[in-house]
């Protein structure tokens, strides 16, 4: 089962190697991680996800809530949170043809072409996972030359005092 941690914390060198210190001397897996400046430049947000199940989920949070830098630790429910990564994607075009169907297939997962070249295609996609998951399965038949992800990003849904 994979989980989304949401971390404030203090933005200062180092804060980032201890947490990802903390996950590595426990033995826990990150499977994705983002870190960027919040709306307040004295702190940043981190998003990790990571596959554990409710004992060691709840052992990662109370350990990430004891280190010093850190001002707040949120576990994010799927269905109550809006969650996004952004994936660049290299396809090859082999024939003159595979230009058209994979655009026709980027139009239909709503991703940016940025880059087309006689033997390749460089997407944008900003999806869930599945949905980026999806995607990859169905230009894979093409080859893909390169992938660059960025690791989820995510927030709670609702505002401030609302459920």
């Amino acid at each position: 089962m994979w989980s989304i941690i949401s971390v404030l914390v203090e933005n200062k060198p180092g804060v980032l190697f201890k947490v990802t210190n903390l996950f590595r001397s426990r033995n826990y897996n990150i499977d994705s991680i983002s870190v960027g400046i919040t709306e307040n430049p004295e702190f940043s947000r981190m998003t990790i996800t990571t596959s554990a199940d409710e004992k060691q989920l709840s052992q990662i949070i109370k350990q990430l809530d004891k280190l010093i830098d850190t001002v707040e630790v949120k576990h994010l429910e799927e269905k109550m949170s809006v969650y996004r990564e952004l994936v660049l994607m290299k396809i090859k075009v082999s024939k003159p043809s595979d230009s058209m169907e994979i655009m026709n297939l980027a139009n239909a997962f709503k991703c940016q072409v940025h880059d087309v070249r006689k033997t390749s295609i460089i997407v944008e996609i900003t999806a869930t996972p599945d949905r980026i998951n999806a995607f990859e399965d169905l230009v894979r038949g093409y080859g893909i030359l390169e992938i660059a992800r960025t690791g989820l990003c995510a927030l709670p849904r609702g505002g401030v005092n609302e459920n």
